[in-house]
């Protein structure tokens, strides 16, 4: 085990012999092939990425984010790859989660035809995928969403734009949500998948943020594809969107659990070995107090991920604990990465440093995939209705 590293929590009833021995092996993997390498480093972030989902598909480990059915996706198979990938790298995470997530109506909703034609190319990392439903307007508030297509005989044609689409500008296929009227609000939307050489799709922007990932804009400009291409029924893509977060919502807080671990890690490993008045830092009670509530929030965080995974994995609805698993998990592992930086002094803010390059990493975690103030409002939801029941 590596120094400063405490994987203990493998062992919870939460999980199988099988989860541990996962974790383990891909551990191993990464070491290998990753390494700890500072997060976001490179200067060519696209073709590092592709890099990555090619490594990532050879090497097996994308299978476990493409299922044939909603039962065949193992959420706790899901959060332990995407902690551990982040605990060694923010873009192989990126990586590996986007695959999932960009093919994750598919594999819940296509139909056998088109599961067959985009899922093997996933999961082997021959084909990267996006998933486009934010839109300038319409971030939280999905049923704002002005992306329309309109049916046009046996086609469709898109018309509008979507923002902040990960893996915009190198997928070769979008899952993309737009307006098709068949009800006002959220019950008028359908999902469908855009090839990324379809005619009237561009990339009208690319976006730089803090921790490099590929981000673009996308503009429709009478893009037509066939009606086969619809994912789900018509009128039904919000709840194929809702759906598809709902497998991967929790494993976005087990990213920032990577995050957060690898932040503890290099504390400890800095703590023992910084010289300071003729003893180390860690020989302080502040400097305990500290890694004492970094470790309780990283813990508490976990608890909630895996209880939401393995309630999925049971076939229950976790609307509720996706979006508390989510909120905690981000939100402790801001506080402790924070932590983390400030036990470093100067060094800490020093660009390409670790505990530098996940603060940078985290930030994001606490908007995509809803905001923190989102998944409150979420949870309050949840147990309004659940009174009402």
């Amino acid at each position: 085990m590596q120094r400063g590293l405490d994987t203990s929590y493998q062992q919870w009833p939460f999980f199988e012999a099988r989860h541990a021995e996962l974790a383990q092996q891909l551990d191993a993997w990464a070491s290998a092939h990753i390494g700890h390498e500072p997060h976001g480093s490179g200067s060519d972030v696209d073709a590092h990425c592709r890099q990555l989902v090619q490594a990532l598909g050879e090497a097996g480990w994308l299978r476990h984010a493409v299922g044939e059915s909603a039962q065949s996706m193992d959420a706790r198979a899901i959060c332990l790859i995407r902690e551990t990938l982040a605990r060694h790298s923010g873009l192989a995470d990126f990586a590996f989660a986007m695959q999932g997530l960009g093919s994750g109506a598919i594999s819940l909703h296509g139909t056998p035809e088109q599961r067959q034609r985009y899922l093997p190319r996933v999961a082997a990392g021959q084909a990267i995928a996006a998933f486009a439903l934010s839109e300038p307007q319409a971030g939280s508030d999905v049923a704002a969403m002005a992306c329309a297509a309109r049916r046009e005989g046996d086609d469709y044609v898109l018309d509008g734009e979507k923002t902040w689409i990960s893996n915009g500008g190198i997928a070769d296929f979008y899952v993309v949500f737009a307006r098709t009227g068949e009800a006002p609000g959220a019950r008028g939307i359908s999902a469908f998948i855009v090839d990324a050489d379809t005619p009237g799709l561009t990339i009208a922007e690319r976006i730089d943020v803090i921790a490099p990932h590929p981000l673009a804009r996308l503009k429709f400009e009478g893009c037509r594809i066939p009606a086969s291409c619809r994912v789900g029924e018509a009128g039904e893509g919000f709840k194929v969107a809702m759906r598809t977060l709902d497998v991967f919502r929790t494993s976005v807080a087990a990213a920032a659990l990577g995050f957060a671990r690898r932040a503890l890690q290099e504390a400890l490993l800095r703590a023992t070995s910084r010289q300071m008045f003729g003893g180390v830092l860690a020989d302080f009670q502040i400097t305990q107090t500290k890694l004492a509530q970094m470790a309780t929030a990283i813990d508490s965080a976990a608890l909630l991920t895996y209880r939401a995974a393995w309630l999925r994995d049971g076939g229950h609805s976790v609307t509720k604990e996706a979006a508390m698993a989510k909120l905690t998990a981000t939100e402790n592992a801001q506080q402790v990465i924070d932590a983390a930086v400030q036990m470093f002094g100067g060094l800490g803010v020093v660009s390409g440093q670790p505990v530098e390059s996940l603060y940078r990493e985290i930030r994001a975690l606490r908007i995509y995939e809803g905001a923190s103030e989102v998944q409150q409002l979420i949870i309050g939801r949840e147990l309004l209705k659940a009174l009402k029941a």
